[in-house]
């Protein structure tokens, strides 16, 4: 699995392609929404991630 910021890297660019290519004040809000949306889905999956490894930290500290 990539790491965060190569995700987020990811994400970028495909925001700025999407506004590159778009042509109308519609084209560009759906990038937008679309681009806001890849970006709380991946910090959602990030923070379960890092919930999981402080989990961990303290079973091992019981």
């Amino acid at each position: 699995m990539a790491s965060y910021a190569a995700q987020v890297n990811i994400i970028h660019k495909k925001f700025t392609n999407a506004l590159k290519k778009a042509k109308t004040k519609q084209a560009l809000n759906k990038a937008y929404s679309v681009h806001k949306k890849d970006h709380e889905k991946l910090l959602k999956k990030h923070l379960v991630e890092e919930i999981r490894q402080i989990k961990k930290a303290k079973a091992k500290l019981d």
